[in-house]
């Protein structure tokens, strides 16, 4: 295994990532059953996202690598390349837990250098997905936020974010925070072998109605729209009216992307479940990673519609926002913190 990455990319150079060589432990419990914990020390937590002029979001921080929810369409599998991993079993069971992110995003989050921008989690495997039940990781990393009064929002398929439900409450009373849940379909038989390893999506939708009444407004991120299997007019009507009786403060869908990596995991699952549609898929992603940019607008438009007439809004979810730095301009130093996608 190789942990010498830079950046998401092939390796450049002879600087390491992690200090020490990688802990590998097994439980034998049913949840963590087939699972490897490869625990490690980061070098650095707080990274910039590669393309951030056009992202959304700047910064990022990820406390884990490799998710064990086994999203079959997750566009971070291609990352565990670079570990000398594959991007499809081994991104669902070679997870890599970075032991010290809470204490190394204090330390950070501390320095002179640290403008105080928004950080935004879940923006490439989900922070509270099954190993943060062991690990604990996020009670550290939302205090250290909470106490230099960082901005932050959490994008997740968990439940156990209601595990933080008063610290999420604390940080909120002092700094932006945003929350949002990723729900695409409510459909039980596309979930039960899209997203093997994720709670049910009615428990995603609880987690959304337990944080709004606890004064934690959630959105929803409609994610991905499934073309084919989850887009009829009948299935996102179906979807945005419980995202709606769920209490969400906003919807935003997006259509399913198939990147390097994901694509072919992708495409194995779909010959074995949907073979008929292999040919319909190819023809719609011919140009890239991306649907076309009719389909994309045509799904953006019937959900927007869908949730004006359910009552809730289209705006995009907390990790979606900017917020202004507390540094008067940047240092070159400033752009040169290490990243990891």
């Amino acid at each position: 295994m190789r942990w010498d990455n830079l950046n998401g990319e092939a390796p450049t150079n002879d600087q390491a990532l992690f200090d020490g060589a990688a802990v590998s432990r097994t439980f034998d419990t049913p949840e963590f059953r087939g699972i490897t914990f490869h625990e490690v020390r980061a070098r650095s937590i707080v990274n910039r996202v590669p393309g951030a002029s056009r992202m959304p979001f700047e910064w990022t921080v990820n406390p884990y690598r490799g998710c064990s929810h086994a999203c079959v369409y997750c566009f971070a599998r291609n990352t565990h390349r670079y570990l000398d991993l594959d991007t499809g079993v081994d991104f669902d069971s070679q997870i890599v837990v970075k032991v010290n992110a809470p204490q190394l995003l204090r330390k950070e989050l501390g320095s002179p250098r640290w403008c105080g921008d928004h950080i935004a989690m879940g923006t490439n495997v989900d922070c509270y997905q099954r190993a943060e039940g062991r690990y604990a990781l996020m009670p550290g990393i939302l205090t250290a936020l909470r106490d230099y009064a960082n901005p932050f929002s959490i994008l997740t398929k968990g439940t156990l974010i209601l595990r933080d439900l008063a610290l999420l409450r604390s940080a909120a009373a002092i700094c932006e925070v945003g929350v949002s849940v990723s729900v695409g379909f409510v459909d039980t038989d596309l979930w039960r072998t899209v997203e093997p390893g994720t709670p049910a999506p009615e428990r995603r939708l609880d987690v959304v109605r337990a944080l709004t009444d606890e004064g934690v407004p959630c959105g929803v991120l409609m994610a991905p729209v499934i073309p084919f299997l989850g887009d009829s007019p009948a299935q996102l009507r179906t979807t945005v009216r419980a995202i709606a009786a769920a209490g969400a403060v906003s919807v935003t869908p997006l259509t399913l992307h198939l990147r390097p990596g994901a694509r072919e995991w992708f495409m194995r699952w779909l010959g074995q479940h949907h073979p008929g549609l292999v040919r319909h898929y190819e023809a719609l992603y011919a140009e890239g990673a991306y649907a076309p940019t009719w389909y994309q607008r045509r799904i953006t438009r019937q959900v927007h519609e869908l949730a004006a007439e359910y009552g809730i809004g289209p705006s995009s979810p907390g990790h979606h926002r900017r917020v202004p730095t507390r540094c008067a301009e940047e240092t070159p130093e400033q752009g040169t913190q290490l990243t990891l996608l």
